[in-house]
């Protein structure tokens, strides 16, 4: 009896441990490889075991690798065997010699617990957050009672969003703050929606209450100000200039571009559709002249004309510029690091990078000065001539014919340009433009098609008359298939030429002669050579004049803008993997593919840009929504849910509400039907985005960085919403849009051009009053104010502009020309001669939208009365510093000061 006691209660005693046990076990979650161990894998491992290096044969970058056996012969890692997993054992080890990290401190006692108890798990390799698609996310349901005070419920929660971040402050112990004031968030809501301080008409409507705050939203939206805003915002992505870049840095015709942006975001086009034109539309069925527009996105690229430099390598470089750019903004990935090895930390290879690049690699661009192909803008009356061409070739001829003909008028491509002819004799290639050739001077074209056309189409200049232009199939030896004489021509023209017919690709062979020119004298320059299929419907009334008006198409000299049009397949470009990322090694072949880690391939798109476009926009892509949507969070409150906006991957902040970026990106992509528009409304209409901005020193230490958004966005405004907001509270601010870049006040001396005759000359009339998303961009030396409040030169995609506070910001915003002019017609239309008090408060309430304190209308008034005492004394002084103004008096001078102090207050620099 006492021994069966005894035995159950050894069982009960051994029961209730392994109870607590189980209990305990099952009270310790699984560790998560996203959250807990890819940042110390990163952190402390990937240094010497990653895409870069991969010490001993082992690499924790992929999955495949880490599990694999490295030089030892056996696994570092054994999933399910911590104790016997080599890369356990070395993290333990005590001789510096075999411990892991090799020459770094070592890791933590929690580190080490956390990768043993991750390998003793299973080792499974999770996904980071970024790379899993987002799934259904519930809203938060907040009891607002017991969150907040009953008075302020109302206020704060006015959509979903508000639930969120009422869930993470409910976390924090924190409250929101109130809301702000009428006058204080209309000109919040109107900066960051149009870019602009709302009229006054627009703030009293919503001040009486006429307009309720929904309303007012809507009616900023529907403003035209709402385009220019947001596109100077994509601009900085597009990396738009008004120059091609590098020494020569030549201007660039490509403000056709930034135009269609702006009306594009005007009419909320969708951002699938968005993306899709701009990387693709000159691959959509039939595509529009604004669709070929669309494509300067990646003509923004730079070009170097520089004598001397390798056409290809730029070329090269173009490309490559593209697929980081590409990924940069529309994945918020640094796929730039894969160009020489497999990331270091993200899941991309270095594979992968070259068939992203065979998507990119046969564009017809090749870095030539005249930045063929350009579209071509013609008058009306050149237009109709252009569309009988179209008309007659669709009528005679079939799909094709009418394809080639209008794509050859509208932007003259596909054509062999001469900087890529081979085996140059007596001639030479000169600078960039064309191949000189002498008598007897010959050249070939590597490789070329003449589509079985009846004629030759050169462009080409020359120097004397009778010139025999040979053409052979081959080399030297080879047939015939055109021979004609050219005669003098002072400028380059477009001419064809009959030949005999050929349907067969290989080398053509060209040949001059001219035995009347001096030895070695240029006959000619040859800047191209094309061979189009015939114009159908040869015999039919009306085909000589067909001829006619296609060859005066051709040498119209028009507006263009740089646009992406692909190579024909007899044209296409064969892609190779650069060894360790230089262009001159080439190695294998590759064909057009995406990363593994994101979105599978669809077989149904199409294996070129337009096939990529799809991929990006799939709502399968797991970064493409989320991308968009934590910058367009930070363009509104200065940082996204996800701080590193440039870098979504392993090595980004963790979002701060990755349940709200997942909800708010899938309601883009679903219920709002890609619109932006939506998008920005759906933000600023929260109560979250309606509080105040105001701090306290204790919310300020739970909170700098308002991670939590227990405050409104409080930021610097941008280099152009600076000066805009300047012109527009002086009302000198001009409303025309579109157009050439104009060119408004700067010091003398700033712009130099070596290479040519430009000049910055001052733009006249209302053109000096623009917004500054007009302003001409000139790379090498872009506007200075706007370069000294951070904007850049758009060399590269700006991903995000630094915020920076310099006491250089307050010299341009003290002497800039531009400043001085808007302080002082702020201060002439706010003048009251017989109350200085009243001109000086007006003047602040229409820069600062708040009313003056007493103590600041003390120091302004002081201010007025020191210098007005100045330029009594001085009557030359007025006249200096307002030097636009006829005839300047002591008093507008001081209130001129007074309102360029104004205009230097944080009130007027910042959002608030």
């Amino acid at each position: 009896m006492k021994k069966r006691t005894i035995h159950h209660g050894f069982w009960y005693l051994l029961n209730s441990v392994g109870l607590m046990l189980l209990g305990s076990c099952q009270s310790t979650p699984p560790v998560d490889f996203s959250t807990q161990i890819k940042p110390i894998l990163n952190n402390k491992c990937i240094t010497c075991h990653g895409g870069v290096k991969k010490s001993g044969g082992f690499s924790l970058l992929f999955e495949d690798e880490a599990f694999a056996k490295t030089e030892s012969g056996v696994a570092a890692i054994i999933p399910g065997n911590a104790a016997g997993s080599e890369m356990i054992k070395r993290l333990h080890e005590e001789d510096p010699e075999l411990r892991m990290p090799y020459e770094k401190p070592k890791l933590t006692d929690e580190e080490i617990d956390l990768l043993t108890r991750w390998i003793d798990e299973g080792a499974k390799w999770g996904q980071h957050w970024a790379y899993s698609l987002p799934e259904k996310v519930a809203v938060p349901q907040i009891n607002i009672e017991a969150s907040l005070a009953p008075t302020s419920a109302s206020d704060f929660v006015q959509n979903d969003i508000d639930h969120f971040i009422l869930a993470r402050l409910d976390e924090k112990n924190l409250r929101p703050n109130p809301s702000a004031e009428k006058n204080i968030i209309a000109r919040r809501l109107s900066l960051d929606i149009i870019g602009l301080p709302p009229s006054q008409e627009l703030l009293d409507r919503f001040k009486s209450e006429e307009l309720s705050y929904e309303d007012l939203v809507d009616t900023l939206l529907n403003q035209k100000a709402y385009g220019e805003k947001w596109a100077t915002w994509w601009l900085d992505l597009a990396r738009y200039a008004d120059s091609k870049g590098y020494e020569k840095d030549m201007a660039r015709s490509i403000w056709r571009y930034r135009d269609w942006v702006i009306d594009a975001f005007n009419r909320d086009l969708p951002y699938d559709q968005f993306t899709i034109e701009q990387l693709a539309g000159d691959l959509l069925l039939e595509p529009s002249p604004d669709q070929l527009i669309a494509t300067a996105f990646h003509r923004n690229t730079m070009n170097n004309d520089e004598g001397g430099t390798d056409d290809e390598e730029y070329r090269v470089a173009t490309v490559i510029d593209r697929v980081n750019t590409t990924f940069e903004v529309w994945q918020s990935t640094t796929i730039g690091c894969v160009q020489c090895h497999s990331h270091p930390y993200d899941p991309f290879k270095y594979e992968e990078f070259y068939k992203l690049m065979a998507f990119f690699n046969n564009s017809r661009d090749e870095d030539t000065p005249g930045e063929s192909p350009v579209l071509k803008f013609y008058t009306p009356d050149q237009q109709e001539k252009v569309d009988k061409v179209i008309e007659w070739a669709t009528k005679y001829g079939d799909e094709a014919s009418a394809k080639t003909y209008k794509d050859f008028l509208q932007f003259t491509e596909p054509v062999y340009k001469s900087h890529f002819f081979k085996e140059i004799n007596n001639g030479s290639y000169d600078d960039h433009a064309s191949v000189v050739l002498w008598d007897k001077g010959n050249c070939i074209i590597e490789n070329g098609y003449t589509n079985n056309a009846s004629y030759v189409y050169l462009n080409y200049r020359s120097h004397y008359d009778g010139t025999k232009f040979i053409i052979r199939e081959k080399d030297a030896e080879g047939p015939i298939i055109g021979e004609f004489t050219i005669n003098k021509q002072k400028q380059n023209i477009t001419a064809r030429f009959p030949i005999k017919k050929l349907d067969r690709q290989g080398d053509i062979y060209i040949e001059t002669h001219n035995a009347n020119a001096k030895k070695e004298a240029n006959l000619m320059n040859l800047y191209w050579v094309t061979f189009i299929p015939d114009l159908p419907g040869e015999g039919q009334a009306g085909y000589k004049e067909m001829g006619v008006n296609l060859m005066e198409a051709l040498n119209t000299k028009t507006p263009t803008v740089p646009i992406m049009v692909e190579n024909p397949d007899y044209m296409k470009r064969t892609s190779q993997l650069f060894d360790r990322g230089s262009w001159m090694s080439k190695t294998d072949t590759v064909e057009p593919g995406t990363p593994e880690s994101l979105n599978a391939w669809n077989p149904d798109w199409p294996a070129n840009r337009l096939g990529l476009a799809q991929w990006i926009v799939d709502k399968k892509n797991p970064l493409t929504a989320r991308t968009l949507v934590n910058r367009v969070w930070h363009q509104i409150y200065g940082r996204g849910l996800v701080s590193t906006v440039e870098d979504i991957g392993s090595q980004s902040d963790a979002p701060s509400h990755p349940a709200m970026l997942d909800w708010l990106s899938l309601r883009f992509m679903n219920e709002h039907n890609w619109s932006i528009k939506k998008l920005v409304r759906e933000i600023v209409m929260s109560g979250t985005y309606r509080q105040s901005s105001e701090s306290t020193p204790e919310m300020y230490e739970i909170d700098p960085e308002n991670e939590l958004y227990a405050r409104g966005p409080r930021m610097r405004l941008g280099a152009e919403q600076i000066r805009d907001q300047a012109l527009a509270v002086s009302g000198l601010l001009s409303p025309k849009m579109y157009g050439p870049g104009v060119m408004p006040p700067q010091p003398d001396g700033v712009w130099q051009t070596v290479y040519s005759d430009a000049q910055w000359v001052e733009s006249k009339g209302e053109d000096r009053y623009r917004r500054g998303i007009y302003t001409f961009l000139k790379r090498t030396s872009p506007y200075p104010s706007f370069l000294t409040f951070d904007a850049g030169s758009r060399e590269v995609a700006t991903i995000r502009r630094t915020v920076t506070n310099t006491p250089l910001q307050a010299l341009v915003t003290l002497n800039d020309p531009v400043y001085l002019e808007t302080a002082y017609h702020l201060a002439k239309n706010n003048y009251r001669p017989d109350d200085i008090e009243q001109s000086i408060a007006l003047s602040y309430k229409k820069a600062t939208f708040k009313e003056i304190s007493p103590n600041r209308l003390e120091a302004l008034k002081a201010l007025y009365q020191t210098s007005l005492a100045e330029f009594h004394k001085n009557s030359e002084a007025s006249k200096l510093l307002l030097s636009f103004e006829e005839k300047p008096t002591a008093e507008l001078s001081a209130l001129t000061l007074v309102a360029n102090a104004i205009m230097n207050l944080d009130e007027f620099l910042t959002k608030v």
